[in-house]
C-alpha cells in the first residue's frame, strides 16, 4: 500500500524474515497447530473470500453449469481471492504493528515469509484451477488477481482505493458465467454498471471501517478524503442506485415471489448494513461492510436468476 509504512520498514520486514521462518514478532514461544491453522485461516480475510466463493459458484450453477464446474470455479475464486487477502496482511505488516496488533503476522503467529507462500499457493491454485474453463476465463482469473495486487500494493489506503473494487466485483460474474461454458447474454450490459456502483460503494463500506486507524496512521483513504459522513451519504446513494437498477432491469415477466427473493430481500439486509456503516463504532461498521458483501452477492445472483434464465 502506498501509505503504510515506509518502504525501509517494508524492506526491514522481509530482510528479518529471509533468514528465518520465525514469526516477524520474534517471538520463540511454541506456536500450536490449531492456532497456526486459525492464523493462516485469519490471513486470507476468510468472509469476503468466502462471500466471493460461494457467489461465483452461485452464479455459475445459474448460468447452467453442472456442480462439479461450478464448485471448481468457486475453490478458483476462493484461491485467488485467498492470495490478494494474504499479500495484503503482508505489505501491511508493519503498519498493524502498530495498529492492529492482534493480527497473525504482528502477533507473531505467521511470518511474512510464510504469508508470501499462502499467497503464492492460493494464486497459483486459482490460475491453475481456471484454466479447465479455457482461455477468456483464465486470462479473467489473470485479471482479478493482478487488480487485487494492485489494490494491495499501491491503491489500497488512498483516494484511489474504490477503483479496484469497482473494476474487480463486475469480473466476479463475467468470471462464474464464461467459466460454465455459457455465453455472456444481453442482461449483462446492464449488469455491469450496476456491479461497477456496488464495488465502488464496498470500496467506501471498508474504508469507513478503518477510518480511525487510517487517520492514526496518516493514511488519506477515501473516507478519510472525503468525511465519515460525507463518505456514508455518497456509499449510501451508490446502493440506492444499484437496487434501483437491480429493480427496474429486469424483464417483466418476472413472478413477483421471485422478484422479492431477488431484489427486495437483498435490498433490505444492505439497509441495514448501510444502517449499520453509520455507527460511530468501527466494530459496527466493520460488522455492516460484511452484511453489504452479503448483500450484493445475494443481489448479483438472484438478480441473475431471475432476469437471465
Amino acid at each position: 500500500m502506498a501509505a503504510t509504512g515506509s518502504s525501509n520498514t517494508w524492506s526491514r520486514t522481509f530482510t528479518s524474515s529471509s533468514t528465518s521462518d520465525r514469526p516477524s514478532g520474534g517471538s520463540r514461544r511454541r506456536i500450536g497447530g490449531a492456532q497456526r491453522l486459525t492464523a493462516l485461516i485469519r490471513l486470507v480475510h476468510p468472509f469476503p473470500v468466502l462471500v466471493d466463493a460461494v457467489a461465483t459458484a452461485a452464479i455459475a450453477l445459474v448460468a447452467g453449469a453442472v456442480p462439479a464446474t461450478a464448485l471448481r470455479l468457486g475453490v478458483a475464486m476462493l484461491g485467488l481471492q485467498a492470495a490478494i487477502g494474504a499479500l495484503n496482511d503482508v505489505r501491511d505488516a508493519p503498519r498493524d504493528a502498530g495498529l492492529k496488533p492482534g493480527k497473525p503476522i504482528p502477533a507473531g503467529l505467521i511470518s511474512p515469509r510464510l504469508g508470501l507462500l499462502v499467497a503464492t499457493a492460493g494464486a497459483t491454485a486459482g490460475v491453475l484451477l481456471s484454466a479447465p474453463s479455457g482461455g477468456p476465463t483464465l486470462l479473467l482469473a489473470v485479471l482479478i488477481l493482478g487488480i487485487g495486487v494492485i489494490y494491495d500494493l499501491a491503491l489500497k489506503g488512498t483516494a484511489w482505493s474504490w477503483l479496484p473494487f469497482a473494476v474487480g466485483i463486475p469480473l466476479l460474474p463475467v468470471f462464474a458465467w464464461l467459466g460454465s461454458g455459457s455465453p455472456l447474454p444481453d442482461g449483462f450490459m446492464l449488469l455491469l454498471p450496476a456491479a461497477f456502483l456496488a464495488g465502488a460503494a464496498l470500496a467506501i463500506g471498508n474504508a469507513l471501517a478503518d477510518v480511525e486507524r487510517d487517520r492514526a496512521a496518516g493514511v488519506t483513504s477515501i473516507a478519510a478524503r472525503l468525511g465519515r459522513a460525507r463518505a456514508w451519504r455518497v456509499m449510501a446513494a451508490l446502493y440506492g442506485a444499484v437496487v434501483t437498477i437491480a429493480a427496474i432491469g429486469g424483464p417483466g415477466k418476472v413472478p413477483s415471489g421471485l422478484t422479492i427473493a431477488a431484489t427486495v430481500v437483498p435490498a433490505v439486509i444492505l439497509a441495514g448494513a448501510v444502517a449499520l456503516a453509520a455507527s460511530p463504532s468501527p466494530e459496527r461498521r466493520e460488522r455492516g461492510w460484511e452484511l453489504q458483501a452479503v448483500g450484493v452477492a445475494l443481489l448479483a445472483a438472484g438478480w441473475l436468476a431471475v432476469t437471465l434464465r
